[in-house]
């Protein structure tokens, strides 16, 4: 099966990764480290909570209005 990741920056440094089918997080210090850790929770939780569906979530982006 294909599942979505999203990453993004860690404040405190490396990535956080979410698969936003399952709710699944995880962090890992490099890319492939985050995504690797998302494997593996995301399998985890499908163990406990299998999916009723197999649509993809639509991704996107958006814009806020900039502050003065």
């Amino acid at each position: 099966m294909q599942f979505t990741a999203v990453l993004t920056h860690a404040e405190e440094g490396g990535f956080i990764a979410l698969n936003p089918e399952t709710g699944t997080t995880t962090q890992g210090e490099t890319i492939d480290e985050a995504l690797s850790n998302l494997q593996e929770a995301t399998a985890l939780y499908l163990e406990e909570f299998p999916l009723v569906t197999s649509d993809h979530p639509w991704v996107t982006t958006f814009e806020l209005p900039a502050h003065a």
